[in-house]
């Protein structure tokens, strides 16, 4: 099996370079899956998915994304 990365809120915040509070929202409005494991966990893979099917995209407010 490969090796599964989960990342906290805390390191998806660091990888994104903004505050916690917007991850949170990424979450809310299913841009950016979690599990719940004590604390919220991502997936690696999850963040990278995001990551790629947004770019190009203004996802300055996570409830209405659009095209730059």
């Amino acid at each position: 099996m490969a090796s599964i990365e989960l990342l906290t809120v805390a390191e998806v915040s660091k990888i994104l370079k903004c505050n916690v509070d917007y991850v949170y929202k990424l979450k809310k409005s299913g841009l950016l899956r979690f599990m719940k494991l004590g604390n919220l966990k991502c997936r690696r893979e999850s963040l990278e998915e995001f990551l790629s099917t947004y770019d190009g995209k203004d996802v300055t407010d996570p409830f209405n994304v659009k095209e730059l």
